[in-house]
């Protein structure tokens, strides 16, 4: 059953990354409080990881600076919560920036070799997974 449940969560996840879609991004502030953010997710493997398109001199990504610790939440009313906790990092390697990126950032930067544009990497450590009824199932990756 956990299986099957991690399983769907993934599907849900890859449902809703790229272009048109939104989850909530938490990191911490410079004074230790947390910030929540919508943000499009550029790519996914299931529950594992998720890749997100940010400028260098944002706030994402100086927070990210500070402290590597993030959650990702992907929610819709009474049908899913997929919480995510885990480390996050700034990727600015031209290969990737150019896998993640998607056409909505071009309302934010000249293309995929902006010199401002880079990738924020989320890579889970636990989560929190309510899915379609499904009994809740929390647990480490």
């Amino acid at each position: 059953m956990k299986l099957e449940i991690i399983r769907r969560a993934g599907e849900i996840v890859a449902q809703n990354t790229g272009e048109g879609t939104y989850c909530t991004l938490a990191l911490l502030d410079a004074e230790g409080y947390p910030t929540a953010s919508t943000i499009t997710a550029s790519q996914s493997d299931g529950i594992r990881w998720l890749t997100f398109g940010t400028g260098l001199g944002s706030n994402k990504a100086k927070r990210v600076e500070r402290c590597g610790r993030a959650s990702v939440c992907f929610n819709r009313g009474g049908d899913h919560n997929i919480t995510l906790v885990g480390k996050i990092e700034i990727v600015t390697d031209a290969t990737i920036k150019r896998e993640m990126w998607y056409g909505a950032l071009a309302h934010h930067f000249s293309g995929p070799d902006a010199p401002g544009y880079c990738v924020l990497r989320f890579t889970t450590e636990r989560y929190n997974l309510f899915v379609e009824w499904q009994p809740e199932v929390a647990g480490t990756l």
